[in-house]
């Protein structure tokens, strides 16, 4: 015990301001099946806040990166997917559904100049040269 009335348990600042919640607990696996589950229901933000934490713990791996990557383009946060985007393809650039995505989301944010080159890439990548 540290002495003060609070039994030992200190309740600072980023306590107060990141509540607990389910959502944190359980191994990886788990909490990548709870997000699956949230993300199978179309419950997309919260799949998301599942995943955020779990793609810091195994940044190598594009697919924690990449489900999140796809629930921001499902609840039109597009910025947060453009940015999760660009992480999966500096680490994998092979990423054939990573290089599709965001040419989709610029096309949604109205930056067709940006989108396209993705948008040829994830063709390309899929076989598909036409013009």
């Amino acid at each position: 015990m540290c002495g003060c009335s609070s039994g030992g348990l200190h309740h600072g600042r980023d306590a107060l301001n990141r509540p607990t919640t389910y959502f944190e607990h359980g191994t990886a696996a788990e909490r990548w099946a709870r997000a699956r589950l949230f993300f199978d229901a179309k419950e997309y933000a919260t799949a998301a806040r599942i995943l955020e934490p779990l793609a810091g713990e195994v940044p190598e791996q594009p697919a924690p990166r990449l489900l999140p990557a796809r629930a921001y383009c499902h609840s039109a946060q597009l910025s947060r997917a453009e940015r999760e985007l660009r992480a999966i393809l500096e680490r994998r650039p092979v990423e054939d559904y990573a290089q599709l995505m965001p040419g989709r989301s610029l096309e949604r944010l109205g930056r067709p100049g940006e989108a396209r080159p993705y948008l040829r890439t994830a063709a390309a990548m899929a076989g598909d040269f036409a013009e």
